[in-house]
């Protein structure tokens, strides 16, 4: 933990019983938790909270977030470190570099200290004068632009800090001081001594920064500085000018390759002796490490938040935490040097996955291996207090009374309830049980009659035993006599939409001298005297649906029961009640699944681990298990119909304790479970779609072939031909092929006869899924088939031998003389053509055209 001071940025107020902290101008440095501490004389009380800082919009659109938390160290006459952490980046393309920034105190005039972008998070600036005052900010570079500007640094000195060592303090009498300086204990040096201790104190890819002690005996003149390195020989890296300072950052180097340096001091006598050679330093990054050992911890006891376990790698800087959705979102945009990080601001029931990177000086690694995807809970606590504590019965020595559940039960299911009581005036509360009630309604015995006592009553979880109610009004001990009904209890309002809402409540437990016939629910706006009646007639149901509410509105409710004797005792008013739709508000729906079954579902995302999710019929919860099943998992739950049929026609409901009373229902009418059984019998007995149903053609040589087409058919598919009712197995008179990779199934039957009159039929069935088709031939229909089989036999056994292609037919040629003609095909060329008039042969000249098949007889002109 950081004390917070006053500061430029930060204001503090303390007084009138309040603490004030203020942000002057509130930067992403600011994001982080901050806890507020009371020291009294009864202990230290403290309470936290976690400031989220947005980036502000970059002034070019994809540049990065600025750099944050810049700092300066090793400050000295001439240099000084300046180091940042990098900005936060999700979205944005990577950082590519940094600019850094120096202003004198006191001036606006920010000059840029490097030419080219510095890649890693630190940089060293030389060419300060000795005894200014600097202060530094950052700015960061990507493929997009520039950042903005970060917060600038505290200012610091351009000061040797050896100096202030180098003098001491001697007290004399009377308060008097001597201040003397090494140098004069030193004696008189001329040329100064070399340096000593000449050392890499930072090492990168591009820069190395030497350090050393000044030489001793330093002499009384002011130091500067050389610095020397081997290429093939000595070089002078500052020959133009001296370093004032015992830091020196060489740049330009060749990466890779290995270096040695040396340092001479000099003064106005001279310069000294060269130092002892450094060992080889070689420039190089130093590498950043994705970080490989995590943990992702729920913390029930605080409310939406996980907890981020952490193994730092010693060889990288920070971690950053961060938990993706549908997109990467930042956890912590500020880079934290801690192992342990929990996450705020998430949403009770959403799932988060997380993932981590780690950063140093040289910048950051790469994402760490996400978490698996974590659901978050509410917190664990004791339940909330009962309340609607209302006496339904009195015998004069005993009481019944009943009360309403806590609105939440600490996210563990109530176990029981504790009750109280005293005498009406009395200062001291009495236990009433000492073993747990597990119903909202008890009997108190051995009660004084004609005595007026009050009760409270305290819910008990897993987690402890929560506040009691307030007590009850003052009850008298006399017992009831009275014709009418008691009062009916337990009023709960569910269902809550933008004009109307469900009443709910339980029958009264003193029924009066008859029976009870029904119930009148009565209304009211909260801020109004005038009661309105919602029901005409009494309504012989355990609830209403009060509908014609004005929205944004907020009413009361109270139930009466009647029977013969007449109207009876009010019940307790239902608590206030804003008429208004939650947003996101869902409702049950239903549906039929994959193997069929009908049911009805509803999801409640703000459901926890404690949530029961009570499914009702006409709001009585069902327990006839014969008839359902409800299945619940996560904020899901479904109910489940067993044997659908008339029986199952009603109103269903569901509510989710635990919540914010959030409750659905639903109208299972006749048309909507008549629409659900035919889905359910479709899924249950599945149809194989057909491309083309049960038919047949008449091949050439007089086969006929039947079949049928359908969508698609898998390899395990069966199926069989029937005719007749008789099933045909595969033969030399029935040809039966199936084509599955086309879904074609066929039969030939080479002999199609008189017998075959009937009815054909395919059936089919692939998996679950079945199909029929059938065609009937018979009578004139069988005729057809039949008739048209024959002609094709016939004319197929006529082509085979020779056979005419064109029959006999004649012209008149323009001598007057007739020409008879015909073509033949199929012939040889030992086919002999004769000619025959009325049976007699007859001579002809014209040799038949043999290759055109062609035959002519010419008749002359008679």
């Amino acid at each position: 933990d950081v004390l917070i001071k006053d500061s430029k940025w930060t204001k503090l107020y303390f007084g009138e019983g309040q603490a004030a902290l203020s942000f002057t101008h509130l930067n992403k440095d600011d994001e982080g938790l901050y806890t507020l501490r009371m020291v009294t004389r009864g202990g230290i009380s403290e309470c936290s909270a976690y400031l989220f800082v947005k980036d502000a919009d970059a002034l070019i659109a994809g540049a990065p977030g600025a750099p944050m938390d810049v700092k300066c160290h090793d400050a000295n006459r001439d240099y000084v470190i300046v180091t940042w952490k990098p900005p936060n980046t999700t979205s944005e393309s990577p950082v590519i570099g940094y600019f850094v920034d120096k202003c004198e105190v006191g001036l606006e005039n920010w000059v840029q200290c490097n030419d080219a972008p510095v890649k890693i998070c630190k940089y060293p600036v030389t060419g300060l004068y000795e005894g200014r005052s600097y202060i530094f900010r950052v700015r960061a570079v990507n493929s997009a632009g520039i950042s903005r500007p970060s917060r600038p640094s505290e200012p610091v000195a351009a000061l040797d800090p050896v100096d202030l060592e180098r003098t001491q303090t001697i007290h004399v009498d009377e308060g008097r001081k001597i201040v003397i300086s090494k140098d004069d204990l030193e004696g008189h040096v001329q040329i100064p001594g070399p340096p000593t201790n000449v050392h890499a104190s930072e090492i990168s890819k591009t820069y190395v920064v030497l350090s050393w002690d000044p030489p001793v005996p330093r002499g009384r003149e002011p130091l500067t500085y050389f610095i020397e390195k081997v290429l093939g020989s000595w070089q002078r890296v500052n020959a133009q000018v001296a370093v004032k300072s015992p830091r020196y950052a060489v740049f330009d180097l060749a990466e890779g390759k290995p270096y040695v340096f040396r340092v001479l001091s000099a003064n106005k006598h001279g310069i000294s002796d060269p130092s002892e050679i450094t060992e080889p330093i070689e420039p190089q990054d130093t590498v950043v490490n994705t970080p490989d050992s995590y943990e992702y911890k729920k913390e029930r006891k605080l409310k939406s938040f996980i907890i981020v376990h952490g193994q730092k790698d010693k060889r990288s800087g920070h971690f950053c935490y961060k938990y993706g959705g549908k997109s990467a979102l930042a956890a912590d945009t500020t880079v934290q040097e801690i192992q342990v990080f929990v996450v705020h601001g998430l949403e009770t029931g959403e799932q988060y996955v997380f993932r981590v990177k780690a950063a140093n000086a040289v910048g950051l690694s790469e994402n760490s291996q996400e978490s698996e995807a974590v659901t978050v809970q509410a917190a664990l606590t004791c339940p909330s207090y009962p309340h609607g504590i209302t006496l339904l019965n009195c015998d004069g020595h005993s009481m019944t009374l009943g009360w309403k559940a806590p609105t939440y039960s600490g996210g563990s299911p109530i176990l029981g309830y504790y009750m109280d009581k005293r005498e009406a005036n009395h200062q001291n509360w009495h236990e009433v049980n000492s073993s747990l009630i597990t119903r909202t309604i008890y009997t108190v015995e051995n009660l004084t009659e004609d005595a007026f006592y009050e009760f409270k009553v305290a819910a008990a979880n897993l987690v402890g035993i929560g506040q009691p109610s307030d007590p009850s009004e003052h009850f008298k001990c006399k017992a009831w006599t009275m014709p009418e009904p008691g009062p009916a209890y337990d009023l709960m309002i569910c269902e809550v939409r933008n004009t109307s809402l469900v009443l709910l409540w339980k029958a009264p437990v003193y029924e009066g001298k008859s029976p009870i016939t029904g119930y009148l629910v009565d209304y009211k706006e909260v801020d109004t005297e005038d009661w309105i009646t919602a029901n005409e007639k009494p309504t012989s149901k355990r609830y209403l649906k009060v509908t014609d509410l004005h929205e944004g509105h907020t009413y009361v409710f109270k139930v009466r029961a009647v029977n013969d004797a007449g109207v009876g005792k009010s019940s307790e008013i239902s608590e206030p009640v804003l008429v208004e739709a939650r947003p996101g508000t869902k409702e049950i729906y239903s549906g039929v699944d994959d193997e069929g079954n009908i049911y009805l579902a509803f999801e409640c995302k703000e459901a926890t681990d404690a949530s029961h999710f009570a499914w009702g019929k006409s709001y009585e919860e069902i327990d006839d298990f014969d008839k359902f099943k409800i299945e619940t998992e996560g904020n899901h739950s479904k109910l489940y119909f067993k044997n659908p049929d008339k029986s199952d026609l009603g109103t269903y409901s569901i509510s989710v304790s635990d919540t914010d009373g959030i409750s659905s229902s639903f109208v299972m009418d006749e048309k909507e479970l008549e629409h659900l059984m035919a889905l359910s019998y479709e899924i249950k007995n599945p149809t194989i779609p057909l491309k083309s149903e049960l038919a047949y053609e008449v091949l050439e040589k007089g086969e006929v072939r039947f079949w049928i087409q359908a969508e698609s058919l898998s390899p395990d598919s069966t199926f069989r031909f029937v005719i007749n009712d008789k099933e045909i197995e595969n033969s030399d008179r029935h040809k039966i092929n199936c084509d599955r990779s086309n879904g074609i199934i066929e039969m030939v039957m080479e002999k199609f006869t008189i017998d075959n009159e009937g009815t054909y039929t395919v059936q089919i069935q692939d998996g679950k899924a079945k199909n029929q088709s059938s065609l009937v031939l018979i009578g004139d229909a069988f005729k057809a088939v039949l008739a048209e089989s024959e002609l094709q036999r016939k004319e197929f056994l006529r082509k085979q031998g020779p056979h005419f292609s064109e029959f006999l037919y004649w012209e008149v040629t323009e001598e007057c003389e007739v020409l008879l003609s015909c073509k033949v095909a199929n012939i040889k060329k030992e086919t002999d053509f004769k000619w025959y008039k009325d049976g007699s042969g007859v001579d002809v000249e014209e040799v038949p055209d043999l290759q055109k098949g062609e035959c002519h007889l010419s008749i002359p002109k008679v």
